[in-house]
């Protein structure tokens, strides 16, 4: 497997990259995991567990989620992502009195490109076009670690792509608890 390497992301454990396509006449083979690949590259990640394939329309907006117990690894299968990443741990590890701040990374994501979300990173994604998203994940779906606060949080201050009418959201999302709010839960449940 030859994983083609991307920038360096400014949160501690993200990485980015994207798998090499092998093309020719007849079509195209390309290699999506290869544990013992990644397992040295990623100083012994946990073993995914669970593989789920999201399709999105254009300007379906997913997130802001967030996880305590799982580690994500995403792959665009097709179309363009744009990808929002907010680091809430430095909030979670200040006092409850500081005035700490996410760390927020957006990039725009293409087929055959790769993403390594860790614990406590935040994560999001607006379909840009007809979007296939397959991700790994190291724990089985579980209720009470599917977090999340407003895709539009003015102390998370995601810089989304404009758009011409409001993004396409579920209703979990629509509902999403702000930043902060999240925050004060999660240091109470401590």
């Amino acid at each position: 497997m030859t994983d083609l390497e991307r920038a360096a992301s400014a949160i501690d454990g993200v990485r980015y990259g994207a798998i090499a396509r092998h093309a020719d006449e007849r079509g195209a083979f390309r290699e999506l995991w290869r544990s013992s690949t990644r397992v040295a590259a990623d100083r012994a990640v946990d073993p995914f567990v669970q593989v789920n394939l999201s399709s999105s329309a254009t300007h379906v907006l997913r997130g802001l989620h967030l996880h305590r117990r799982q580690q994500d690894h995403w792959l665009v299968a097709s179309g363009r992502a744009f990808v929002a990443l907010v680091d809430v741990r430095p909030m979670l590890r200040a006092p409850a009195d500081a005035d700490a701040r996410p760390i927020v990374e957006t990039r725009e994501l293409v087929a055959d490109e790769w993403l390594d979300i860790p614990e406590g990173v935040a994560h999001g994604f607006l379909a840009l076009e007809p979007l296939d998203l397959i991700y790994f994940v190291t724990n089985e779906y579980d209720g009470s670690d599917e977090l999340g606060f407003a895709w539009d949080d003015a102390l998370a201050d995601v810089s989304w792509p404009a758009l011409t009418g409001d993004p396409i959201l579920s209703d979990r999302d629509r509902s999403n608890p702000s930043l902060q709010n999240l925050v004060t839960s999660l240091r109470a449940a401590r």
